[in-house]
Parts: C-alpha cells; structure tokens; sequence
C-alpha cells in the first residue's frame, strides 16, 4: 500500500509517546513492503522534505495566522488566552499538509489516508472533502480531550474528535479501555478496532545495557545502595506523578533506603520541585527535565528496581512496555480509563506487576511497598514482563495488525 501519514510529532521533533509511535510504526510498515509519505509540523528550522528509515518525511514551514484567529474563532478557543497561538499553528501545519499532500497525489495514487488524533484531523477531513476518487480515510484516536484533562478541556477540541471520526471511513485506538470510553461518549465505536501499540524488544533489553552510563548516572543522582523507584514521563497532572511525590513519605516510613527518579518535561516541574521541598525530600527525589536519547533511556530503566506509571488516566502508556522488556517490576495506574490495566497482570503465575489507584498516594505507596517487600519475587515478575512483551507488544505485532485493519477498510 502507499500510505499518507498525517501526524503532529515525528523525529527529530518530538513531545511525547504519538512521536515514539509514528517513528516505529512507519519504520515497520516501510519493512513490511509498503510505501510511506509522513506529513509532520516544522518548527522553522527542519527540512521541508527528508528521507528516514525509508520514510519520505515532508514538513511544510508554516506561518502564523494568530493575529486573525480572534475574529474568527468561538468563544471556547478564545480562552485559550496565549495558547491560541498552539491552536492557529496547529490549523496553518494541517491546511499546509493537506496542500503539500495535494500536489502529490496529482502524480502519485494513495491507497490509505491515516490522520492521528485532533492535531492532525484537519488534514484528513480536508483532502477527504476535496478528493475527485475515493481514498480510505482511518483515524487514529490516541486519546481524547476527555481523557487528557480527565473531564473537561476544551469543547472546541471535543467537537474535532467526534467530527475526524464519525467523517472517517474507519478508525483504530490503542485499548480496549479507550474503545469503550469513545463509547461512553457516543461516537460510534462500530468503526472502531483495538490495535495495541509496541515497543522494541531488541533495543529495549538487558543485552544492550551500557552499565559505564549506569555507573555515570549513580554519580550524578548519588545514589549509592538505595533502591531506585523510577518514572518517566510528561510531567502532566494526568500521569500521576504529582501524588508519586506525595506517596513517597508513605514509603520512607517502611523503606528509608530509596530513592526516586523522574525523568521527563511538563508543565508541572517547578509545581513538583516545590512539593518535593515543602516534604523535605531533596535528598530523596531527583526531577530531570529534559529529554534524553535512547541509550540514556535504557540505561536509567536499567538502574531502576521498579518503574512506577501511576497515571490517572491512560490511553496506552507505551513507556511501561520499555520498562517491562527490560525485565522490571511496574506500578501501574489501573483506575478509570487504563491501557496499563491491559498491559500488566497483577497476580497469578504469569504476574508482571502492581495494579493501584493513581488518584491515591495511599494506594501508590502501598504498590510501590509490596514490590520493595518482595524484591526477590519481583524479579520473575519483570522475566514474566519481557515475555509478556515478546508474545503481544511488539512494534512488528502493532505494524501488522494495523495493515490488516487498513486492508479491512479498503476493501468495505
């Protein structure tokens, strides 16, 4: 199939796991014969046009249109205050994807259009309206505006979502616990499959563990023989981890000798910098804001004894799949709407971790103690993870499921 890929983040410019997703995914159906043309946000300072793992990659420079969005726009996008600019830059990407995308199917017939999430919908809803031949449209719905501000956000936002899907010919999301919220909310989830995502079992493994990095990183977060918690992350308050920081006291009470390590970025940081203060726990929690390569991922889950998802909400949750290829215990956040609930199993013989409640640090700190008390069993949890991973995680698994729910739909 010859593929248009339609999404908001892809390398080098990325944000989150849809960027994780993209880069893989279209990596994998490159591989498995297809032809992919991937149409992504510039910044300004990329290229318009490139090649990556024979992917052909375009990023038309947008402009802004921020200064006429006022006139235009509801009274719901207008108290968006400084983040309209987000909203303008959003629609000016898309209208000059779907431009760039017209140009080329003048020459070159698409079997597929694969727009993700409301970042993306514009595109597909635009050359959808405007084809002369039918092309199959799919929507990728990551998660939902519901989900991300756990009830509220931006009705504005909600609107897009329901419109890309129920205009699509069909759609994918990424667990059974999403199809079933899209449900709650009314769209009609007929057109709707599960396609779990993926990880990289062959870079994500104790095999490739650079242990002079992991000996680099104990000097820089002085640990010495604590036990290390670790979550990475945006540091949003869906994932949780502003009650992680709270449920750490809990845990120092039964465990002094821990320490815990957040990687990642987010609007909270310095709001969880100062809650780390108030606790006292300078010496007991490390916030690195930042964005590390692969390599460093790797070696901070390798430094780890357990890794810890608590999020309140969660689509997927693509990073509690690294951490269980490489063979660690998870904490997960399993109440509400949980991908993590379909990835770990909380007991039993094939058991991979801790299910809690990420509302509750009560219920975090309880996860977190039964992993420290049973560090030895804990082990065979994470050996039951990679192979967990190996049977239903993977990015060839993830790739070949969607070409078959893409063929599905083109041949309605």
């Amino acid at each position: 199939m010859r593929i248009a890929f339609f999404v908001y983040e892809f390398e080098p410019l990325l944000v989150g796991g849809l960027g994780v997703y993209a880069i893989e995914i279209t990596k994998k159906f490159v591989e498995l014969g297809n032809e992919v043309y991937v149409f992504t946000m510039n910044d300004g300072t990329l290229k318009e046009e490139d090649e990556i793992n024979k992917v052909k990659v375009f990023r038309p420079k947008t402009f802004s249109c921020e200064a006429i969005f006022p006139w235009i726009v509801n009274e719901d996008l207008t108290r968006w205050g400084t983040h309209l600019k987000f909203f303008a830059d959003i629609f000016a990407y898309n209208f000059l994807a779907a431009k760039k995308f017209w140009n080329i199917v003048e020459k070159e017939k698409f079997d597929v259009i694969a727009f993700h999430d409301w970042l993306s919908a514009f595109s597909g809803v635009i050359i959808e309206s405007n084809l002369k031949e039918k092309i199959a449209t799919v929507f990728h719905i990551h998660s939902t505006e519901q989900q991300r501000s756990l009830g509220g956000g931006s009705e504005t936002i909600k609107h897009i979502e329901k419109k890309a899907l129920e205009g699509a010919d069909g759609a994918i999301t990424v667990s059974y616990a999403m199809k079933e919220h899209l449900k709650e909310l009314g769209y009609p989830v007929e057109k709707v499959e599960v396609v779990y995502n993926g990880v990289d079992a062959e870079k994500y493994c104790v095999k490739n563990i650079d242990w002079n990095l992991v000996d680099e990183l104990k000097k820089r977060y002085e640990i010495k023989d604590e036990k290390v918690i670790f979550f990475i992350g945006r540091l949003t308050w869906v994932k949780g981890v502003y009650n992680l920081i709270h449920a750490l006291p809990l845990v120092l009470k039964d465990f002094p000798n821990v320490k815990l390590i957040i990687l990642g970025k987010g609007e909270q940081y310095k709001d969880l910098l100062y809650h780390v203060k108030i606790h006292n726990l300078q010496q007991k929690v490390v916030i690195r804001s930042e964005w590390v390569n692969e390599k460093e991922r790797i070696a901070h889950y390798a430094l780890a004894d357990l890794c810890v998802f608590p999020s309140l909400s969660e689509p997927f949750g693509i990073v509690c799949l690294e951490a269980m290829a490489m063979e660690k215990p998870v904490v997960v956040g399993a109440a509400g709407v949980s991908g993590l609930r379909e990835q770990v199993i909380p007991s039993g013989e094939k058991r991979t971790g801790v299910h809690v409640n990420g509302n509750d640090p009560n219920d975090i700190a309880w996860g977190i103690k039964v992993v420290l008390e049973n560090l030895e069993e804990a082990k065979k949890w994470g050996k039951n993870g990679r192979k967990r991973v190996l049977e239903n995680f993977t990015w060839d698994i993830a790739a070949k499921k969607t070409l078959e729910v893409y063929e599905k739909i083109l041949n309605k």
